[in-house]
């Protein structure tokens, strides 16, 4: 766990190093807007991302009496895993699936699908519960929002730079063809280093949310049901938000070698191998 939480770290730094260098291009100013764009797009992050991820998938706040089976289930995990209960939204999409959202404890929440609900047992969905809790309680949701945003940053910069590159008016052939380079590896850097971050949180999140509810198993089947089920009714939505929820909602087969999430039978495979 602690060798997972210093690699995220790690990376993280890595990732925030990428986008100061590519300011740094630019000279001393370019370096400094770099840094405020960093600032301004943690603190949006930290601030407001629950609120514009619940409104893009237009999720509904429920309560006890609108649905008393999942708030029940939510209420039994929080006690499990020591944390308040969270706000409890549902999206009303039939594509399996759920994510915590939230900058920590007291403004946790978390979103199920109409299709998740309908499709688990109250054991799997609380093994699903239990893992998104793990995400709030690890204080995952404020990691992936920062890396989201500072990998959003840095494939805006570098498409700048394309377009520098191709249309601007210094024909230095040198610079010309360095700038392209970076366009291409900034990105392709950033989205590596996003994935890391994103799977590795996957992994530690499985085996707590498993721990939190001694029943791996019904996690394990909880994963396998979504994963059927993405791949007959995959969610529509914007792609940098696949790593919030439990199993990436948009795509599957050969483009999981690209994916936020670690393939569904290399999980299942960790959690049926876990003692607990």
């Amino acid at each position: 766990m602690i060798i997972n939480q210093i690699k995220t770290f790690l990376l993280l730094a890595i990732l925030t190093g990428v986008l100061l260098f590519i300011g740094s291009l630019f000279g001393s100013k370019g370096l400094i807007i770099a840094i405020v764009i960093v600032f301004l797009m943690n603190f949006i992050s930290y601030w407001y991302s629950d609120k514009i991820i619940l409104s893009i998938y237009r999720a509904k706040k429920i309560d006890k009496k609108q649905n008393q089976r999942v708030y029940n289930i939510v209420k039994n995990v929080s006690k499990k895993a020591g944390l308040p209960i969270p706000k409890i939204y549902l999206i009303n999409t039939e594509t399996p699936n759920a994510f915590a959202t939230g900058r920590n404890y007291k403004n946790s929440a978390i979103a199920l699908t109409k299709g998740i609900i309908n499709l688990l047992n109250d054991e799997e969905i609380e093994g699903v519960v239990a893992h998104e809790m793990s995400h709030i309680k690890n204080r995952d949701i404020l990691i992936q929002s920062i890396v989201a945003v500072i990998a959003g940053a840095i494939s805006y910069i570098a498409y700048f730079f394309r377009f520098f590159a191709i249309f601007g008016n210094d024909r230095d052939s040198g610079k010309l063809i360095s700038l392209l380079l970076i366009s291409i590896l900034a990105p392709i850097i950033a989205l590596i280093i996003r994935l890391a971050i994103s799977r590795a949180r996957e992994f530690m999140a499985d085996e707590r949310g498993a721990r939190t509810t001694k029943n791996p198993k019904a996690l394990a089947d909880a994963l396998i049901k979504i994963s059927n089920g993405i791949k007959r009714k995959p969610m529509k939505g914007p792609e940098s938000t696949s790593s919030l929820f439990i199993m990436n909602p948009f795509r599957s087969g050969f483009a999981n070698l690209f994916s936020t999430h670690p393939p569904v039978e290399l999980r299942v495979k960790k959690l049926m191998s876990l003692k607990i």
